[in-house]
């Protein structure tokens, strides 16, 4: 919880001569949050709060998320001061990179990776992801390069050219995924491709071959989506890129650590194991945080309860019935909950 932190935060803006914003979408298998448009509005009543600043620093950790809805924290964020930070835990990939662009500096530990922009969405029109068959809510991001690589394939390795086979081709993937889904994917493309060139610009200022050189590798010459850029990496694109002093590391962690036990990010959602051996059990899981000393915790919030079924099955006339067990994810909330920080 925040109080747990608070001492860390205050540390963290006496160090910068800031204020602080942490912002987590927790990836906990199963349970797997994203960048969205419903943070904004979230965002807005922490930054209300900060009376201005001169700096603020937003403590980010991500998978990546909706693009749009980044470029609109960004800009939100810059309304609100006249410089602003990121310090990068972990992860800050995809739109969570985009993010750290806009930043006049991004502060990276050893272990922290950015990585490519190309785009991934996730929507309810994405195929079910079939490792999680438990949770119905769970989607498979759909990315743009993964699509491309798709075709680059058919048409390279398999040789395919002809107009009427590679419409076949396309057919064969909108019967997995929606065809909205992917004009979706390709449209936020072109949209990272701007955007990405328009933060950058203050990075590089007039050498556009440089620049890019790096926005083609950011957008697609990487190869893939889940190609990490560490530091050091980072550092030779071009970027300002600054290492902590190991007391401020440290600091860096304590709260990585906190935050990741208390969304229990490294275990699967996972149905079988909150039942055990009971036909019913409520659940209630923390995904996502944004939190700041002025302005509390909004977390997002999962609530339900799971109920075990059982079918009879009837395989054969002779044989009794075998009884199939399916569980019921009777979903009660899902949306953003504000708990109040106590100063202490």
């Amino acid at each position: 919880m925040i109080n747990d932190r608070l001492e860390l935060y205050k540390k963290i803006e006496q160090e910068r001569q800031s204020k602080l914003i942490v912002y987590i979408t927790g990836d906990k298998p199963g349970m797997e949050t994203q960048i969205s448009h419903d943070i904004h509005d979230l965002f807005l009543n922490h930054l209300d709060k900060f009376n201005l600043p001169s700096k603020i620093t937003l403590y980010l950790y991500t998978r990546g998320g909706d693009t749009m809805a980044a470029w609109g924290l960004i800009n939100l964020l810059k309304q609100f001061c006249d410089d602003y930070e990121v310090i990068v835990p972990s992860k800050a990939r995809s739109s969570g990179t985009l993010i750290s662009l806009g930043a006049s500096n991004i502060i990276m530990t050893k272990q922290a990776t950015l990585g490519p922009i190309d785009p991934s969405l996730n929507s309810h029109l994405n195929p079910q992801n079939p490792s999680f068959p438990q949770n119905p809510q769970a989607r498979v991001p759909v990315s743009v390069e993964s699509i491309k690589g798709y075709f680059d394939y058919a048409m390279q390795e398999l040789n395919i050219h002809n107009e009427a086979e590679l419409a076949q081709v396309f057919l064969g993937l909108s019967s997995q995924i929606h065809p909205i889904v992917i004009g979706n994917v390709f449209r936020s493309r072109q949209q990272t491709l701007r955007l990405a060139t328009s933060l950058l610009k203050k990075h590089f200022g007039n050498d556009e071959e440089k620049m890019n050189k790096v926005i083609s590798f950011l957008c697609s010459d990487s190869g893939s989506h889940d190609y990490p850029i560490f530091r050091r990496e980072a550092r030779e694109f071009g970027l300002n890129i600054e290492t902590p002093s190991m007391d401020f590391y440290k600091t860096i962690k304590e709260i990585y650590d906190s935050i990741y036990s208390e969304l229990e990010i490294n275990k699967a959602w996972d149905p079988n194991v909150i039942l055990g051996d009971n036909n019913q059990a409520t659940y209630n899981v923390r995904r996502s945080i944004i939190e700041s000393i002025d302005g509390g915790t909004d977390v997002f919030v999962s609530e339900g309860l799971l109920v075990k079924n059982q079918t009879p099955i009837q395989m054969a006339p002779n044989l009794p019935p075998i009884m199939q067990t399916s569980i019921q994810d009777n979903r009660k909330f899902e949306g953003w909950k504000h708990e109040d920080v106590v100063i202490q």
